[in-house]
């Protein structure tokens, strides 16, 4: 009779183990979709994620290195120019004399080396090499017909010219750089000679070669003039047609490349204009890259970045692992609170084996918190290195800075050296002619006109110091330290800096400001620096206006002060205005200036607690408005201001 009931119970246990088989089959099945969807759903967020990241990065690259190809390239447009006017090289022209080729010859080469650049030609009106930097070597140009060459047809009539390609004799990638030489007619349709600079861009690829992304430059028929690898230079981006194949190969650019196709396949398009492409072969083969384009007008060039996915992908697996485990953990928490609920109902019966299985529960979560507690003090310990260093880089910002604005103001010094020059010369004649004068009255016994004479030399001289005065004053490095500086005084430094270049164009200023002073919170030279480059701005600007007017306006706020400098020249193209503050960003012809004066300037102020904006007048001209803090500090001094005059 006992033992039916334990019978019972076995044949009730095993009844109820066998329905709960399906159960845990579907059970695991669900759990192992729900691993599946979370890894994916992780795994595609934090590529995503990655993948803006290092847009970003590789935006920030390709700017700076299109920069610095433009710098690269703009630094020696000059050249051609300077030696087109050089006596020399026009009276050789003149009368091409093999025998006095020589001067020419050595006077070249001297060049060459000296800017750094590859060779230095001279061709007469038909297209003839005359002389040449290389005339020591074999495969010298002496002799060579460029008539085909766009460079020599755009300087033979009368225009600056630019050009890349392959060297016919040294099948040498290489910029040109070209510039008419006028022996006496410069009405004439046709320049008498042309005078050609040569520049290689191997040194611009071997610092490309440094980076962790490949570069590459397309010209506007996609052919890849200038790559970070060897594999990718003289490759089409798609393959060429045999019309465009045809156009290339008659006007003798790239000589008789093939010019294969590079094996680009597009992967995926992404926002804002970036690409996942592949190379079907080579090195690159195999390597899913990002792919970012950023135009180069100025040179009708396409600058490319490829940025391997390396970190996208192990984001992506790291992302996959973490979100798994935390899934993982999550299931062995529901799992384990399953599980003590049917251990609950079996406790009177499975005594031993709940509290074993507790254990081990217990244990593996012990080992799991420990786990993530040292992940997480690794995480700590590695961002503390990264404060550090970012610390450290905002440290040798700060210098660099600083030390470009101390470059800004001695180029500022380079500007105004003609002006300064020009009145440094007059007093100078001046003290000749009266000592002079002075040593005959001397002779004569005439003591009193000869003291005359001397007091002017001396009256001369101070004039002469005080504009060495405010060279040294301006050139002198700024502080950090802010004081009360007074804006009128400010204007009337920068003004006295271009006073002959005002009087020279007939700049008319106008003062629109309160008759009492003003004052604000400001280092003096680093203001006065912000100044001096916004007036320089404004005349260059109006350097074409026919009745130029400089106007300089200061209006007291609550609790700032406005100062504007405005023009009345063709003001800023809307399109640009976003961008004049933006580094090496210029308006200004090659040569004129790297594009930094408004951008320093716009730092300063920044520094300063205040703010430079710019924008145009309604009337016309352009106007640049900074924004500083108001300096209340009781003063004493509080008379009105003289009038100043409004022309200059």
């Amino acid at each position: 009779m006992s033992q039916r009931p334990a019978a019972c119970a076995t044949s009730s246990v095993a009844h109820s183990t066998r329905l709960s088989r399906p159960w845990r089959l579907t059970l695991l099945l669900l759990i192992t979709a729900g691993l599946v969807l979370v890894t994916w759903q992780a795994a595609s967020l934090a590529r995503e994620q990655a993948l803006s990241n290092l847009t970003d990065e590789a935006h920030n690259e390709l700017r700076l290195s299109a920069a610095g190809l433009n710098g690269h390239l703009s630094r020696h447009d000059y050249l051609a120019e300077m030696l087109a006017s050089r006596e020399v090289v026009q009276r050789f022209l003149a009368t091409p004399d093999q025998q006095e080729a020589m001067p020419v010859n050595r006077l070249l080469d001297k060049m060459r080396e000296t800017a750094d650049v590859s060779d230095i030609y001279l061709l007469d009106r038909q297209g003839n090499t005359l002389a040449a930097s290389n005339w020591r070597r074999d495969d010298t140009f002496i002799g060579q017909n460029y008539a085909f060459r766009d460079y020599y047809k755009d300087a033979v009539d009368g225009r600056l010219g630019r050009f890349h390609g392959l060297g016919t004799s040294s099948r040498a990638r290489g910029y040109y750089f070209s510039a008419p030489i006028w022996l006496a007619n410069h009405e004439a349709q046709t320049a008498d000679g042309v005078i050609v600079v040569k520049l290689l861009l191997d040194e611009v690829e071997a610092a490309w070669a440094s980076q962790s992304a490949e570069l590459m430059v397309t010209d506007r028929d996609g052919i890849i003039f200038m790559a970070s690898r060897d594999e990718l230079r003289l490759h089409a981006l798609q393959p060429l047609s045999q019309e465009k194949r045809q156009a290339l190969r008659d006007s003798r650019r790239y000589a008789e490349a093939p010019l294969p196709p590079a094996g680009l396949d597009i992967l995926e398009r992404r926002p804002q204009g970036g690409q996942v492409v592949s190379f079907k072969e080579g090195t690159l083969a195999g390597t899913p890259y990002l792919r970012l384009r950023r135009e180069m007008p100025e040179f009708d060039w396409q600058m490319h970045i490829l940025k391997p996915l390396t970190p996208v992908l192990t984001a992506q697996w790291q992302a996959a692992l973490l979100a798994g485990g935390l899934y993982g953990m999550v299931a062995m928490a529901g799992g384990y609170g399953w599980q003590r609920r049917r251990l609950r109902r079996e406790r009177e019966q499975f005594a031993d084996r709940e509290r074993r299985t507790l254990a081990r529960a217990r244990d593996e979560l012990e080992r799991n918190v420990e786990h993530r507690t040292r992940d997480l003090v690794d995480t700590n310990r590695r961002l503390s290195d990264e404060i550090e260093e970012r610390r450290r880089a905002e440290q040798s910002l700060r210098q660099t800075r600083d030390e470009l604005i101390q470059a800004a103001k001695l180029a500022v010094l380079g500007q105004l050296a003609a002006g300064i020059n020009h009145e440094l010369n007059q007093p100078l004649a001046a003290v000749r002619a009266y000592a002079e004068n002075a040593r005959r009255f001397l002779e004569q016994g005439r003591t009193e006109t000869t003291d005359a004479n001397l007091a002017q030399i001396v009256e001369l001289t101070e004039r002469m110091a005080e504009i060495s005065a405010q060279l040294k004053e301006f050139s002198r490095p700024s502080g950090d330290t802010l004081t009360a500086v007074s804006v009128p005084a400010c204007f009337g430094y920068a003004l006295r800096l271009y006073q002959a270049r005002l009087k020279e164009a007939g700049v008319e200023v106008i003062y629109d400001w309160p008759e009492t002073e003003t004052w604000v919170r400001a280092d003096l030279v680093r203001l006065e620096q912000v100044l001096v480059n916004l007036i320089g701005n404004a005349l260059q600007a109006m350097s074409e206006t026919p009745s130029q007017q400089l106007r300089l306006i200061i209006e007291p706020l609550d609790s700032t002060v406005r100062l504007s400098v405005a023009d009345n020249g063709p003001g800023i193209k809307e399109a640009l205005l976003s961008r004049v503050f933006e580094p090496f960003f210029t308006t200004k012809s090659p040569g004129s200036g790297l594009g930094l004066g408004l951008s320093i300037s716009s730092r300063i102020i920044d520094d300063l607690g205040g703010h430079l904006t710019a924008g145009n007048q309604p009337q016309g001209g352009a106007i640049f408005t900074v924004t500083l803090p108001a300096d209340t500090t009781p003063r004493r001094d509080t008379s009105p201001l003289q009038e100043p005059s409004s022309h200059a």
